[in-house]
């Protein structure tokens, strides 16, 4: 499984950091970033909190 976020939808509001650091981070330009690659197993759960969570449905789980 892999992470995307939409950036043209992103608010930065950093949730899905506080939900999910082992798959997302904030970038320099304040919006959100997901790690590259595959999802760890043991993170998949807190991924699709996130997804979930996102206040603007910026999130796209593969």
């Amino acid at each position: 499984m892999k992470a995307f976020v939409d950036k043209d939808a992103c608010i930065g509001c950093g949730l899905c950091t506080d939900v999910c650091p082992d798959v997302f981070s904030m970038g320099n330009d304040g919006f959100a970033v997901a790690i590259e690659g595959d999802i760890p197993d043991d993170a998949e759960g807190c991924a699709k909190d996130a997804q979930e969570q996102c206040p603007t449905g910026a999130i796209r789980l593969e």
